[in-house]
């Protein structure tokens, strides 16, 4: 059961890593004219809710006890995320245009094939000393992008296109 539990673990992050990892090459057109950051969600958008939501099963992976992660930390970053992704960009054609879109896409790219590298090579026991260090170092510029003049002001645009679209 271990062994299949491994196999499994290994086969989930590594296809999120991929995942991401497509995710940032279709994104990365964007920052050479003609293909403008506005159109990062066309590119990007439907492969990132896709990824974004299969995610829930970190929560499922913490609830069963095959990582050892909280159920509860796990299933409030998952849901962070996802009420992002789903509720406010893809239900808002007005911000999906948005270069914050652009930005918290690129972050959330970079810090996810990073992460789920990590852990499907710290899984096999085989991960490189500079993959940790990316894994506990990247975050610290990635994150505060992302949320900042990414998620933040997107979660703020969305508001007013709401209020003057009623």
């Amino acid at each position: 059961m271990v062994r299949l539990a491994k196999f499994y673990l290994v086969c989930y992050n590594s296809l999120q890593s991929l995942g991401w990892f497509v995710s940032l090459l279709r994104l990365l057109p964007c920052l050479v004219p003609p293909f403008p950051v506005h159109s990062a969600y066309v590119v990007a958008g439907d492969l990132i809710c896709f990824l974004q939501t299969c995610a829930i099963l970190e929560t499922v992976h913490a609830a069963i006890g095959l990582v050892p992660t909280a159920p509860l930390l796990a299933f409030l970053q998952w849901g962070g995320r996802i009420h992002f992704i789903l509720a406010v960009v893809r239900q808002i054609p007005e911000v999906q245009s948005s270069p914050s879109v652009f930005i918290t896409f690129i972050a959330w790219s970079i810090s996810e094939v990073i992460r789920y590298s990590h852990y499907a090579l710290t899984t096999l026991k085989v991960c490189p000393a500079w993959l940790t260090y990316l894994r506990y170092t990247a975050f610290i510029p990635l994150y505060p992008i992302g949320v900042g003049p990414g998620e933040s002001k997107l979660k703020m645009s969305s508001h007013k296109s709401v209020i003057t679209l009623d």
